[in-house]
């Protein structure tokens, strides 16, 4: 089949199925899966509903009943190579209620958008993944090798039941490559993701009467330097690796610069007391090129000069990163441009996303899909242009990806 039929074939495939697609948009919003508590066998459930009618198999792994993960798994006319389709079915929380224009758990149709809850982050692309690998499904005879297709439970949190339970049970789902579906926003090609370290800092020193302090002697005031310190690396910016220094062109404002976010901050109890400890939490996003290893020197080096400054390592993982060269990211590269008539930039994606777990894993990996902005919320929604887009996007890259090897 050449790319040229390929194209045909998926786009007359997928456009007659546009309603269809949209009303599994609907039915996901419908099924309320925010994290926390993160209860997905609502969502799952119409996820099996769709597949059981485009007669494609799957299978629940759960961890937690609550949190279950679908599987799919779909085999072409041969062995070859095999792809895993990646999407989460969780949710983060809407945000206030009063201040949503649209019904926060149904469907809004209106002006070439898709509005509910979710929809941008990230069922749009979990419905557009779905009728994809219904696609593939339909059309087994044009390909090799396996697609598996991962809906998962517990990635808004990062937590332990979903992705990284699945990776742990199912180590047949690493596949050779990863297509997740979380977009970057503007419909970008995220070869990359920032990495994150998150710390705990404290300064201690002992209580007193507030009347007896002086200038930098307090543990606040200890604390207060050191924090006021790590808020100037916020300007701090990375040179990216060699196989992916296109992202120099196209990361834009944040996509290589590091952040560093002061999430907490307690300490002391009484206005006249000198508080006897103070502490800090403090997220830090690395992008690529930026190790933790020169993060942690920084700390280190603070906390040599404070003497009464002490900080320890919640959790931290590097960035992570495939580069153009990768198969999977030419395919759906080649598939994007295809599809939407121009070249998808590629860039960081700022907040982590499963792609990571199987980069961690040594397998390839990119995230592409209809989020229009940099994070959802209120209002949340994804253009109605980009869903089908992606749908098409998916099923070809597969295509090219599988029918190549």
């Amino acid at each position: 089949m050449t790319s040229q039929d390929a194209f045909q074939f998926v786009s007359t495939w997928v456009d007659a199925r546009r309603e269809a697609l949209v009303s599994l948009c609907a039915r996901l919003v419908e099924a309320e899966s925010v994290n926390p508590p993160g209860e997905t066998r609502r969502a799952a459930a119409v996820l099996e509903d769709f597949l059981s009618g485009q007669g494609v198999a799957f299978e629940r792994i759960a961890r937690v009943a609550a949190k279950p993960n679908l599987v799919a798994g779909i085999d072409g006319s041969a062995p070859g190579r095999h792809l895993v389709f990646n999407g989460h079915l969780d949710t983060i929380p809407p945000g206030d209620p009063a201040a949503w224009s649209v019904p926060i758990h149904a469907l809004t149709r209106k002006e070439g958008r898709l509005y509910g809850h979710g929809m941008g982050n990230m069922k749009g692309a979990v419905a557009g993944l779905a009728l994809a690998s219904a696609c593939l499904a339909a059309s087994r005879q044009r390909w090799r090798g396996r697609l598996s297709f991962t809906a998962v439970a517990d990635e808004t949190v990062f937590g332990p039941d979903g992705a990284e339970h699945l990776l742990r049970a199912r180590p047949d789902l690493r596949g050779d490559a990863v297509l997740c579906g979380e977009g970057p926003g503007e419909m970008g090609l995220a070869l990359a993701e920032k990495g994150r370290l998150w710390i705990e800092i404290r300064a201690g020193g002992g209580s007193g009467q507030g009347m007896l302090a002086v200038r930098g002697g307090t543990p606040a005031a200890v604390l207060a330097a050191a924090l006021t310190e790590i808020d100037t690396w916020n300007d701090l910016r990375s040179t990216p690796p060699e196989d992916v220094a296109c992202l120099a062109e196209h990361a834009g404002e944040h996509g290589l610069r590091l952040s560093a976010n002061i999430g907490v901050l307690e300490g002391g109890r009484f206005a006249s007391q000198t508080a006897p400890e103070t502490r800090a939490e403090v997220d830090f996003r690395l992008p690529p090129g930026l190790p933790l290893s020169e993060l942690k020197k920084r700390l280190d080096a603070l906390c040599a000069r404070h003497r009464r400054l002490a900080w320890r390592q919640i959790k931290g993982w590097e960035a992570n990163w495939s580069g153009l060269g990768s198969p999977v990211v030419a395919a759906i590269a080649a598939a994007a441009a295809r599809v939407r008539g121009v070249p998808a930039k590629p860039v960081v994606r700022l907040p982590a996303s499963d792609a990571s777990r199987w980069r961690g894993l040594g397998v390839p990996g990119v995230c592409y899909g209809p989020q229009p902005t940099l994070a959802s919320g209120i209002d949340d929604y994804a253009e109605e242009r980009d869903v089908i887009d992606c749908a098409k996007v998916y099923a070809l890259a597969a295509l090219q990806y599988l029918g190549a090897s």
